[in-house]
Order: C-alpha cells, then structure tokens, then sequence
C-alpha cells in the first residue's frame, strides 16, 4: 500500500506486511479450505440494491440503537481475540476508538486486556461481553459478575464453539500466544494461555478450547446464564430459524447471525444470505445483529435492509490496529460511516428507519444451456 488507506481493503494489506505471519495468520484464516471465508465477503455482491430518487437527503441521521442503547452508526465491534498481538494497546486502543465514535465494542472473553481494564480506557463508552461458557462454572459466572461490576451492558453468548474449528495456518503454525502477553481475564497460567506447555503438532489454542471449554454446551446452559443475569443476553452464532425460535423461547434479547467469520465449519452459508431467514422466524421479538464479510458501507445497507438492526465488524478493527493503533481503529470505524452515509443518501434514505426490504433483491445467476 503507498499513501493513505481509502478502503479496508488497504488497512489489510499494510496488516499483511507489518504483523508477524502467525498473527496474521491467525486473524485472517478461516476453517478448513476457507469456503465460507470467501463466501462472507462475496456473497453481498449477490444482493443488487435498489435505490430510490427525488427524496431530499441534505440532512441525514445515522443513529440508532443497539439493545436499547444509542450509537451514532448501525455499525459495531465484534469480540476478535488477542488484540494486544495487532498493537501493545490492543483492546483498550479499540475501545477508546469506539467511544470516541460513539459506536459500541464487544470485548473477547479471550483478550489480552481484561473487563476492568477496557471500562477504565474508556469509561464513557458502550461495552457488551463475549462469552465462552467455561467447564468451570465459576469461571463463567465471575466473567458475568466483572462484567456486572464493569458496567457492560450486555452479554453475548457464543454456542458455535464446543470445540475450535480446524484452521490449517494455525496448525503449521502451532500458534501460541506471544510470550509477553496472555489472557488477562484469567488469573491461572492455563486459562491465561501463557502457560509455555508444549501443544505438539496442533494449534496451541484448539488444545486449550479443548481442555477449558464445555462441550456438553445445550440450552439449559442458556437458561442457567439467563437467570444468572439481567444484562440483556444475545446468542452469537445462530445460522437457522429453529435455533433461532429456540432461543426466543428462553427469553433472550438478541441474536447474532454469526458464523464465527468463517472459523469454525467450512461450508456453511454466507451470513447475509442466511439472515432474511432468521429475521422471518424471529417476527420482531427480538433484535438481529449480523458479523462476518462486512468491508463497505453498502454492506452495512444490504444487512439492514435485509432486517439487521445492525452488524458487527471484527477484522478490520485489527487491520486498523496494525496500521495506527487507536488512531487506525477510528479511522476504520470513521471510513465505514462515511461510507454508509453515502450509501444511504445515493439510496434516498434520510434516516436508518427508512431502510427497508423494498432496496434490494438477491441477483439471479443465468446459466446458459448452451
């Protein structure tokens, strides 16, 4: 990249050569042969919009509300593990960035910042938790109670991961935490990742999920964090509308159509493609969020056009790290606003409640029979 970035596309590629390759490696890899890493991203160019004139958009008003809190933009930060690897701030550096947006961040429950660390950086902001439901169920429930204490305002569950999916890179890496850093939620060396023990041939942190990680994970699970809490509880990693119904049953508040950015199960469907299904199923009860593939403003659009209340965006936050720490989150977050500003004008929406099912159409493929 020469000069300044003017898409996300260019913070990825100064990414590229700036990080390590095994950090680069683990941020940007998917599952397996990346089917569905490609496919997050590609799959928007199959939704065509279409945009409406004549309608007067001088004045425009980006706002709306995520979990019955405001932000300035439809546009969010999801939970990416290990920001410390991208910049020594890491965490608080996105936080920070976050609220000086006005947009929210969720935090991993696998940072190299801790909950308490992340609410002092930036005490104003809008912060949830991303959870892992641990084997140890004080584990769990403590990460909740600091979250409490932290003034979070929510709780995102992820239940794609009973194990770690396969990413090859992370395998002929053997990735392991840098030395320096480790999981600063976690006050044992194991939990903390930073135990130097020796993974073998495998990604050091699929062995951890294994060993810390519940796989008898269910839906009593979900009850149990449900009357554990009163933050509202969104469950990240839903691709289908009876899991989706499910959930509601429970009385959750959210769900996030997630498939992990394509890190988990290869061969699953795009996110936008899945998420007009689990809009339908849902009818309103409940707020839906979309991750995965998001890189421009009119995918920030296409989503909630679709019936997204708003999406999550995880990897360009770390492409921004690498490039200027906080300064380089802001821009990104400041790159996508601006972008979806000018995809909502040049679609005639003045406001993110005009944006509706009308704007767009999935594209149909012609295939010769020739």
């Amino acid at each position: 990249m020469s000069g300044k970035p003017v898409c996300i596309a260019d913070f990825e590629e100064y990414a590229k050569t700036f990080l390590p390759k095994s950090v680069y490696d683990y941020y940007c890899s998917g599952a397996d042969d990346q089917e569905t890493l490609a496919d997050n991203v590609a799959a928007f160019s199959r939704w065509k919009l279409y945009p409406r004139v004549l309608r007067d958009v001088s004045v425009m008003d980006l706002s709306t509300s995520v979990l019955g809190q405001r932000v300035t933009m439809p546009v969010c930060v999801a939970a990416t593990a290990m920001q410390r690897m991208a910049h020594p701030h890491g965490e608080t550096a996105t936080a920070r960035a976050c609220q000086a947006v006005g947009t929210g961040m969720m935090l991993s429950s696998w940072a190299t910042s801790s909950i308490e660390e992340v609410a002092e950086a930036a005490p104003g902001g809008l912060r949830w938790l991303q959870l892992y439901v641990y084997k140890d169920r004080e584990v769990t429930e403590s990460l909740v109670r600091r979250a409490e204490r932290a003034g979070y305002r929510g709780i995102f569950v992820t239940v794609d991961t009973p194990y770690l999916g396969r990413r090859l890179a992370d395998v002929r890496n053997k990735f392991q935490l840098p030395p320096h850093l480790r999981l600063n939620n976690f006050s044992s060396s194991d939990l903390g990742f930073s135990s130097g023990k020796d993974f073998g041939e495998n990604s050091g942190l699929a062995v951890y999920v294994a060993e810390a990680i519940d796989a008898t994970i269910n839906w009593e699970d979900i009850k149990w964090l449900r009357g554990l809490t009163s933050l509202p509880i969104v469950l990240k990693g839903i691709l289908r509308a009876d899991d989706a119904k499910e959930a509601i049953k429970i009385g959750v508040n959210g769900i996030l159509v997630s498939n992990h950015g394509a890190r988990q199960l290869d061969g699953v469907p795009a996110t936008i493609d899945v998420l007009p299904e689990i809009v339908e199923a849902v009818q309103g009860k409940v707020e839906v969020f979309l991750d995965g593939g998001v890189r421009k403003g009119t995918d920030v659009l296409k989503a909630l056009a679709l019936g997204a209340k708003a999406v999550f965006i995880g990897r360009p936050v770390l492409w921004g790290l690498a490039y200027q720490g906080e300064e380089g989150a802001k821009e990104v977050l400041q790159m996508l606003k601006e972008e979806f500003r000018l995809a909502m004008a040049l679609t005639g929406c003045r406001r993110v409640e005009e944006i509706g099912r009308t704007l767009i159409r999935r594209h149909q493929v012609l295939f010769s029979k020739i």
